[in-house]
């Protein structure tokens, strides 16, 4: 049965590539005429918006695809802390205001201070206004980017800002035109102007009232920036105007000297553990039974022989209602403890929950025209000693059933990069990825873009992956919309940056959604394959919650009334 599952997939490769003379190929200018036309018929018409302010229907091709005016990054003289760097920025605001350069009509101006005192990225955030929104952090893997240098020296580690010098977001699938309305603002003169942010799994699917904020798609250029390097720190400051989108220079000084007055110069190194959160209540969905019913099912459509599908990933959101308010940068901290060879991110837009995660996965990575991705699939624990740890391993390593997940993975990824790059190299082809609590089957693939403009569809093709998903995606998407009762939102969507000469993506797993009042919601999803159990699937799904819920603690007298009922 696991050889007639493998030619079933290759089989659906071999007749998509038959039928590949028919289709827009990818890049074309004919596929780019596509997105305009699908996102801007009358019903659907969505112009450029910057803050909230959007532009006219006569400037909207003009401001499209025209760069900012002024793109700069001014550095001031080093400062030995974060409270002199504050008094430098604001002098520097002052001298700013009068700048003839600002009487352009667009452009973004980036002011760094550098501090010589290093300070996590993730303290400095920690002692800012919880209130002071929009905010992000992002912290990415030493071992598998290759981190930014600043002035060919200081490595930067980890970046975290507050409000936003222009957002990005919108209801509609984020699309060619929306990626270059980002664009716009970024150029590899100043590499450290970036966009941060996440996109829906699903952007045609029901949106609920937890993710609304974010819209099909939010990403930030913050005002006001810490880096944390190694071996120092740069505060700084970002001012983006354009007044064809109503948005004008004083505009932008404005509400930039607003939210610098509430930004605070003294930073509190808070504890990277946290004593277990009581909690009231606690919900999985599906519950047990229905997972086992949802598992089933999808088994049953896999082992159809007129069935293309191969591989369906199926997710659980648990909401948990604590008896006190959780603190997502107090989780967020403890992830970033015991997750050092992952990426940690957190996202939150105004009136909004944060986002947060420790996602082992990366999308992709560009530098230039290099792109590196990634196939992770099939999970075991770690063992509790070295030789139980190489048990498992072993286990992974020639576990049929996984390996099938893997390959599928692997081979989708491969296929799609070699639409867009010259040549792809896998290295290594399997091997085991060891995180703290989890292993998994890992493999890089690299390649050279033959443009940077494919990123667009690096992006586009590469989401949702197997890993996420399933395979072929479409029918993968259609039985998880049935199957799912639940929101995904931007859990398993991209979660990352746009810079001018560089970007990186990570795959939003391992994540939750936390405010204030509401709890949280703790997403884990699993893939189904030919020769998958619904009992096994579901204990991996708690190991890969278990990075949260180690952090909770159920009262007992409520956890036996809920296991009576």
């Amino acid at each position: 049965m696991a050889m007639a599952t493998v030619h079933k997939w290759l089989t659906h490769f071999y007749d998509t590539k038959k039928c590949s003379n028919i289709l827009v190929p990818l890049g074309s200018k004919g596929q780019q005429s596509m997105y305009f036309l699908h996102y801007h018929r009358p019903h659907h018409r969505c112009y450029l918006s910057m803050n909230g302010c959007r532009e006219g229907q006569h400037q909207h091709a003009r401001t499209r695809n025209n760069p900012v005016g002024t793109i700069e990054t001014r550095t001031l003289a080093a400062v030995a802390s974060p409270a002199m760097a504050m008094y430098s920025l604001n002098m520097a605001i002052s001298e700013l205001k009068s700048d003839a350069l600002f009487g352009t009509s667009s452009g973004i101006v980036r002011v760094q201070v550098p501090i010589e005192e290093q300070v996590e990225a993730i303290d400095w955030l920690h002692s800012q206004n919880h209130l002071l929104l929009p905010r992000c952090f992002f912290f990415g893997r030493k071992q598998c980017s290759s981190p930014c240098c600043i002035n060919g020296e200081e490595k930067l580690v980890s970046v975290a800002g507050v409000g936003s010098a222009v957002f990005f977001s919108q209801p509609h699938p984020f699309s060619y035109w929306d990626w270059i309305s980002i664009r716009r603002f970024l150029s590899e003169r100043c590499p450290l102007i970036r966009a941060y942010g996440a996109i829906r799994f699903n952007a045609k699917a029901k949106v609920s009232s937890e993710w609304l904020a974010f819209g099909s798609f939010y990403f930030m250029i913050p005002q006001v920036e810490f880096i944390e390097l190694e071996g120092g720190s740069m505060l700084t400051i970002t001012i983006a105007w354009d007044n064809d989108l109503s948005w004008s220079w004083e505009n932008a000084i404005n509400a930039l000297q607003e939210t610098l007055c509430k930004v605070s110069s003294s930073i509190v190194k808070f504890p990277k553990q946290t004593p277990p959160t009581l909690i009231s209540s606690s919900q999985n969905i599906p519950s047990k039974v229905d997972w086992d019913l949802a598992v089933n099912r999808a088994l049953q459509m896999i082992g159809q022989n007129d069935s293309l599908l191969t591989k369906v990933v199926l997710a659980r959101s648990t909401r948990v209602v604590p008896t006190v308010d959780i603190d997502p940068l107090a989780w967020l901290s403890c992830l970033k403890v015991e997750g050092e060879n992952a990426y940690q991110f957190l996202l939150q837009p105004p009136n909004a929950p944060a986002f947060i995660g420790n996602t082992p996965e990366q999308l992709f990575h560009r530098k230039c025209l290099h792109i590196t991705s990634e196939a992770l699939a099939g999970t075991r624990a770690r063992g509790a000693s070295q030789a139980l740890d190489l048990q498992i391993e072993l286990d992974l390593l020639t576990s049929p059933k996984d390996d099938i997940e893997f390959t599928i993975v692997r081979e989708t990824i491969r296929r799609k990069l070699e639409a867009v790059c010259e040549k792809v190299v896998i290295k290594p082809e399997k091997m085991i990825r060891k995180l703290s609590r989890i292993q998994h089957l890992y493999s890089q693939l690299s390649g050279r873009l033959r443009s940077e403009e494919d990123e667009f569809e690096i992006l586009s093709s590469l989401h949702p992956s197997p890993a996420v998903c399933g395979f072929p995606t479409e029918e993968a998407q259609l039985l998880i919309a049935d199957a799912e009762v639940f929101d995904r939102g931007m859990y398993a969507g991209p979660v990352g940056w746009f810079g001018g000469g560089e970007s990186e993506f990570a795959v939003g797993i391992r994540s939750a959604l936390v405010e204030k009042d509401l709890g949280a919601f703790i997403y884990a999803g699993t893939g189904i394959v030919e020769g998958s159990n619904p009992y096994l699937e579901w204990d991996e799904l708690e190991l890969k919650t278990s990075q949260f819920t180690k952090l909770l603690k159920l009262d007992l007298l409520r956890r036996q009334k809920v296991d009576c009922k």
